[in-house]
């Protein structure tokens, strides 16, 4: 691939397979489709084969050591698709003194069936990257000018900021984070994110055997509806059966984690683990995830919604401008080497929208408030979760869509910002 033909919009993964590359044998990036994990892969690469195309996958069939010794670092896209090429390159980078000699790329997961020819795990020779759909910052859709980083180290200054329109977000809302789509006009922005799911039901959902492309479509409009709640799986399937048809019916629990499972390991599902750390009542917290899919505009293209939809109807715009900052929240503590969760007191109701754990175990308390008329409800919030908490806060902050300030409450220390200044 010639960066020359098309502008490469940085990404936040970059700096991490460039370290990796430094460290391991081999990174495998790993990601939804679509998420620019081949075209970054390509930019540290030297040569480059597509194990999806014919010719490439016939030569690997019959013998590995024909695309295993090109000039490193050799990337090795969609390698699932031979599995035993995981081992080889383990065996590859045991044999080799240098560092960085393959990338490896795929958009799904080995099932259950594909995993027993895998016979090793890659540990220390195969290091693991993460990508997503590109975040706002990555976009060039927030200025940047808060910083989780110094939050974190208490020195965030206070800044006038640009405030985006409500029609602004709900655009990113539903353009999405897909790296093709970032500079499409508003008008046809929706067209990918609808490809993108019929793409999943009329082929990837396949991949080991034929599902029911209506029932997959069923629990994707499910998930889509709680979108950024935390319900059980119980709950999805009354839920499936309330709006859907007989053809569309998931009749048992089974089924229903079967497909589930296959969702994920399309990296289409990325739930939100609920955190329970240092709370003086431990038995009262909840355990459950938060339902997330891996980006907000697959949401709007599963449920029919548009711009104009969302701001008609400001309690599902609520629900995916929360899942739009949590999407970019992981994507930005993953960065720095954290993890995101959310929180619930079962017994009191009281919820905390993400936490975010720092490396070394400080955490932050993050509220989400789709308008500044909630800011202080949100502040509230937070200030009674910190006062339940055994080890504070390192830094508690609410983010809005249309904050004019990055600014630090003077009477609470809570940092109030809006999505499209923040980077982490």
């Amino acid at each position: 691939m010639n960066f020359t033909e098309k502008e490469y919009l940085p990404r936040l993964a970059d700096k991490t397979l460039e370290n990796y590359l430094k460290v391991f044998g081999a990174v495998s990036v790993e990601g939804p489709k679509w998420c620019g994990k081949t075209w970054t892969s390509s930019k540290y690469a030297n040569s480059i084969l597509f194990l999806d195309r014919e010719e490439t996958f016939e030569k690997a069939s019959l013998d590995l050591e024909l695309v295993l010794n090109e000039e490193a670092p050799e990337l090795l896209d969609e390698w699932t698709k031979i599995p035993k090429i995981w081992d080889a390159v383990r065996r590859k980078c045991d044999e080799k003194v240098t560092k960085g000699n393959y990338i490896l790329t795929c958009s799904t997961e080995l099932n259950a069936q594909k995993k027993k020819e895998v016979f090793h795990s890659g540990a220390g020779r195969i290091g693991k990257v993460k990508m997503y759909p590109m975040s706002l910052f990555e976009s060039k859709n927030s200025t940047g000018e808060a910083s989780l980083t110094l939050m974190f180290e208490g020195v965030q200054e206070t800044k006038s900021v640009r405030v985006p329109s409500l029609e602004e977000i709900a655009f990113y809302i539903v353009r999405g984070g897909w790296p093709s789509n970032i500079h499409t006009e508003k008008e046809l922005a929706h067209f990918i994110p609808k490809s993108y799911i019929e793409s999943i039901l009329d082929k990837d959902i396949h991949d080991d055997k034929t599902r029911d492309k209506n029932k997959m479509r069923a629990l994707l409009r499910s998930l889509a509806r709680n979108e950024s709640t935390v319900v059980s799986n119980q709950t999805l399937l009354k839920d499936i059966e309330s709006y859907s048809n007989e053809s569309e019916k998931i009749e048992s629990r089974n089924t229903l984690a079967e497909y589930l499972d296959v969702l994920t390991r399309l990296y289409l599902v990325q739930n939100q683990e609920a955190y329970s750390e240092n709370y003086r009542s431990p038995e009262r917290i909840g355990k459950s995830s938060k339902r997330h899919l891996i980006d907000p505009s697959l949401t709007c293209a599963i449920l029919g919604l548009d711009i104009d939809k969302l701001l008609n109807d400001l309690n599902t715009f609520g629900f995916l401008f929360e899942a739009l900052v949590e999407r970019d929240l992981k994507i930005y503590i993953e960065y720095l080497g954290g993890h995101l969760y959310h929180f619930r007191d079962n017994v009191s109701g009281l919820e905390v929208d993400s936490i975010l754990e720092f490396p070394g175990g400080d955490y932050a308390a993050v509220e989400i408030k789709l308008g500044n008329n909630k800011v202080e409800e949100a502040k509230k919030n937070l200030l009674q979760f910190a006062s339940n908490m055994k080890k504070k806060p390192k830094f508690m902050c609410v983010i809005t869509a249309n904050s004019t300030y990055v600014i630090k409450d003077p009477e609470t220390g809570i940092y109030i910002l809006p999505i499209t200044a923040l980077k982490p």
